[in-house]
């Protein structure tokens, strides 16, 4: 692999230095005006280097069909989902106008979906029925300090009533008893019946612990005036005999801060051959930037998000069961930021790498380790460098999957800091005693990079940017393959587009590679130009879709049992070296948990290949694969789609 890797660097500066002299011996002038924009395409286009680098083309769809895309999916008929929601656009929001595309990246034809809610900022992940699981999503867009004009905040409503709950319509008043400032919740709320609670030695009633239910509130007029300072109780209006006296609300600070975003219970699977969205039972939680994850039993853990009032889920973290349709708590809490990076082990517990996307506090769920959700122990894993800047950073299961290798790539400090990581970080969780080591760094501080694993195992690591959403006009245009089996990056061709927030990368099922969105603040190093959604689509052809041929696949059953094998046909079976199941894959704020690369066991015989699926549900989920088999080159066939149930 190393020699390979050599011979290429090699080959990429013979191939510069022979262009650059060939021009350079017809005459000066005749270079200087060829220009040097015009050289970089005459290089990057010519065979030699495309087979050594790879190519980026720009894919822009026709202006009606152009959308923000925020999330994007592959699906199992090979086409690809792009979900926008509102698209990071108040206006949309406002005007409930939420995007969904499908793009057939074969035909090159795009269609438009109708989106039943903003699945902005949502979470999502396969399913076993090849469905995409769509959970969580925007109810309010964030207001900054300035922007708010009425005071408001988390009231917490207490229920002494240990006989009944009670619930309390949007538009109740809470009227401060010392303040007597009044609030105006904006939802109704439904606050569960008190507990009882008994002396366990004696038996005797002890105590009622009030039910609570957690709503957002606004004062009833605008101004500062109107803004509270201390903690108060708050009678609620309205309400007369017990109920009166059961039922109170307490509020901290009411205040005209800045108002983060609020999140929807809503949930949906999306239908591939159907192609629509199909609702199923609600959350219990609100979620806003929730993780998905699918568990030993092929239920979906969902966690994190920011709620329905704009505040952290309080590790409240719940379970979807694909026959039932329905949501169920995990028995005990735990907390994490928002898009933690979450993924399921061979031994059925979650391995969290610390990297994550976005909200939280910094001393809360930043720790790695490995979780053991059913008991609820989180066991912590050390040697993290730079464990202050894992917010954006990307996290990706390394090829073959069956190694249990993972990759921390970049990152940066918790919220709008400038603070960004050149380091990766790779950690063996079937070592004895698992902790990181630094891998191959980066040549500068990278948020928001983008990793996509490959058929042949190399990692593509591209994009980013060296600060917050791009500012300064940071992104890096810089692409590199990582390589497992030597453990070294190797620079290949550099993309067109600046890739930073709300941007992400999908394995089609012909070997290429497509990069979608990105949402810098501002267009200019300055800082002064507000910046404009990335709506185009890239697409990156690696070097091995350049050389002159390519194995076939063919034939086979589209179904595998786990532990089964199966024959498939290829001119090339003799020449085949590796078979890999990829998962395909569901990426969003650099959080693609589903994306895994399964080595399989294969015998060939004349044009026949027989490939054995591994018996370990935990290594291999249920659901829809691709399957490529790539020769002694490195050079991979197209997919063959098969189900493993």
């Amino acid at each position: 692999m190393k020699d390979r890797a050599g011979r290429r660097r090699a080959r990429r500066f013979a191939i510069g230095t022979a262009v650059v002299v060939a021009l350079a011996g017809m005459n000066g002038p005749w270079l200087y005006r060829f220009g040097t924009e015009k050289y970089h395409q005459y290089k990057i286009n010519q065979p030699e280097y495309k087979a050594a680098n790879g190519k980026w083309e720009i894919v822009e769809f026709p202006e009606e069909y152009r959308q923000n895309t925020i999330h994007a999916a592959l699906l199992r008929t090979g086409k690809v989902l792009l979900v926008a929601g509102s698209g990071n656009n108040q206006d949309n929001f406002d005007d409930k106008k939420f995007d969904t595309r499908i793009w057939d990246p074969v035909k090159g034809t795009i269609k438009k979906v109708p989106t039943p809610a903003d699945l902005f900022c949502t979470g999502h992940t396969q399913l076993a029925n090849g469905n995409l699981l769509i959970a969580g999503g925007t109810k309010r867009y964030e207001k900054l300090k300035g922007d708010v004009t009425k005071a408001g905040g988390l009231m917490i409503v207490h229920n002494e009533n240990p006989d009944q709950p009670i619930t309390l319509p949007a538009g109740t008043k809470f009227t401060g008893k010392e303040n007597g400032k009044t609030f105006v919740s904006k939802d109704p709320v439904l606050v569960p019946r008190a507990k009882k609670v008994f002396d366990p030695q004696t038996g005797a009633f002890v105590r009622n612990d009030p039910g609570l239910g957690r709503i957002y509130v606004e004062a009833q007029r605008s101004g500062a005036k109107y803004e509270t300072g201390t903690q108060d109780n708050y009678r609620v209006q309205g309400l007369s005999g017990t109920d009166a006296r059961n039922t109170y609300g307490i509020a901290q600070k009411l205040a005209l801060d800045k108002k983060d975003f609020q999140g929807i219970r809503d949930a949906f699977e999306f239908d591939p051959v159907a192609e629509k969205y199909i609702k199923v039972d609600p959350m219990h939680e609100a979620r806003w930037y929730p993780t998905l994850t699918t568990l030993s039993d092929g239920k979906i853990l969902s966690v994190s998000g920011l709620d329905d009032i704009g505040q952290l889920v309080p590790g409240k973290n719940e379970v979807y069961d694909p026959e039932t349709k329905e949501w169920t708590y995990t028995d005990k809490v735990r907390q994490f930021p928002t898009y933690p990076a979450l993924f399921l082990m061979q031994n059925g517990k979650i391995f969290y790498s610390g990297a994550n996307a976005g909200y939280g506090p910094d001393d809360v769920g930043r720790d790695p380790g490995i979780w053991d959700v059913e008991t609820n122990k989180f066991t912590k894993v050390p040697g993290l460098s730079d464990a202050n800047m894992l917010e954006t950073a990307n996290t990706v299961l390394l090829p073959p999957a069956q190694d249990e290798k993972y990759m921390v790539i970049g990152g940066g400090g918790v919220g709008e800091s400038k603070l960004s990581s050149e380091k990766t970080r790779i950690i063996d969780l079937k070592a004895d005693d698992p902790r990181f080591v630094d891998g191959p760094a980066m040549e500068k501080g990278t948020r928001y990079p983008q990793a996509s694993v490959l058929p042949d195992d190399s990692v593509l690591v591209s994009g980013g940017s060296e600060d917050y959403r791009g500012r300064g006009d940071s992104n890096i245009l810089q692409a590199r393959m990582y390589h497992p089996g030597t453990n070294d990056f190797e620079r290949v061709a550099d993309p067109l587009v600046g890739r930073n927030y709300h941007s992400g990368s999908i394995l089609l099922p012909d070997g290429r590679l497509m990069f979608f969105g990105s949402n810098s603040l501002y267009a200019d190093k300055a800082n002064t130009k507000p910046g404009k959604f990335e709506q185009r689509i890239e697409i990156y052809t690696p070097p091995y879709l350049y050389r002159d041929s390519r194995p076939d696949l063919s034939g086979g059953p589209k179904t595998i049992a786990r532990g089964e094998s199966a024959t498939f046909t290829s001119r090339a079976a003799s020449t085949v070296k590796k078979v890999r199941l990829i998962r395909p894959s569901a990426s969003t704020h650099v959080t693609d948990v589903d994306q895994r690369s399964v080595a399989l066991d294969f015998k060939a015989d004349g044009d026949k290949l027989t490939v054995t699926v591994p018996g370990d549900k935990n290594l291999v989920q249920s659901g829809w694969y691709m399957m490529f088999v790539t020769d002694g080159e490195g050079t991979p066939s197209k997919a063959q789609w098969v189900r493993v149930p």
